[in-house]
């Protein structure tokens, strides 16, 4: 990343969600980097790096660090976003590269910090002594008070913009663009088909419980086949007993609800269960009473 650009001409303020974005792309950066390099030890008897696991930590972290903030003064984040560090101790509003005692210090704050943080975690967690309890009591208000000051250097970034953590705040560097920033074009037709599309989803997942399906289906099959249009040997078919008046095939366990028409046990139960006003598609009748029928229909008959 060069810097020669940025030393001609004054530096340009870095948006509020440009920086929060930098900073969510250097976590999902490392979470990325600790499930690849963890994924090569799965051959490996499992736990095999629990005891060490805050040192190999910090040993890719700093590797990160060499090749991101010590060579081009901008994380991995920002460089994705054009953006990268000032070091905003200086006197000038021209560009001006980190020290490097900047950069050792912000190694020392992140990577340190946090392999202190869990090193501790490990050392105090089986303790009992009454000194080790103490020890931990101490660190445990160092570490809530870190993140109280944390948590009021980002109202106060809120506020003005700058100095998105408390390390940065406290290093005196400031993000900044590399390059002068050009207005986007932002089109909204994308977002608006989205929301189109959500809004007629949830009418829809609102709308559909509503409707009996089942009952309006078995109401078209009356509409499109109704009993008056069947032929004579479709009638003599269903005086029969020969075909279920739901699903048309072979009856199967039949069964009739009080009129002339027989149903297979599975195809009348579940409607009348799904509805508990189910009617016959073919006449109309209301279920009285679920009865089965009261002589068997012998399978040769199908072929007669």
């Amino acid at each position: 990343m060069a810097s020669g650009t940025g030393n001609e001409n004054s530096v340009n303020p870095v948006l509020r969600i440009s920086q929060l974005d930098a900073l969510e792309l250097n976590k999902a950066l490392e979470q990325l980097v600790w499930s690849q390099f963890t994924s090569c030890f799965h051959g490996f008897k499992p736990g095999v790096l629990t005891h060490i696991e805050p040192e190999v930590k910090a040993f890719l972290w700093l590797l990160l660090w060499r090749f991101t903030i010590y060579s081009k003064n901008a994380t991995v984040g920002q460089a994705i976003l054009n953006i990268q560090y000032k070091n905003n101790l200086s006197q000038t509003e021209k560009y001006q590269p980190l020290s490097k005692h900047q950069k050792l210090w912000y190694l020392i704050f992140t990577v340190g910090g946090r392999w202190l943080e869990e090193r501790c975690y490990d050392l105090f967690s089986n303790r009992q002594l009454q000194s080790f309890c103490r020890i931990k009591h101490y660190v445990n208000f160092g570490a809530g008070l870190l993140k109280l000051c944390g948590l009021v250097n980002f109202l106060i970034f809120l506020q003005k913009g700058t100095f998105a953590t408390l390390t940065e705040r406290i290093l005196g560097i400031r993000s900044v663009f590399c390059k002068p920033q050009s207005v986007r074009q932002v089109g909204f037709e994308y977002m608006n088909r989205e929301l189109l599309w959500h809004g007629f989803a949830e009418f829809l997942i609102y709308l559909l419980p509503l409707i009996n399906v089942q009952k309006l289906k078995l109401k078209l099959c009356s509409w499109c086949l109704p009993i008056a249009n069947l032929s004579n040997s479709e009638k003599t078919s269903a005086t029969h007993c020969k075909a279920c008046s739901l699903c048309g095939d072979w009856p199967t366990m039949p069964h009739t609800i009080g009129c002339s028409h027989v149903f297979c046990y599975y195809c009348i139960k579940s409607n009348y269960l799904f509805d508990m006003y189910f009617t016959c598609p073919k006449c109309g009748s209301e279920v009285h009473s679920l009865q089965p029928l009261k002589y068997k229909v012998e399978m040769s008959e199908l072929h007669v």
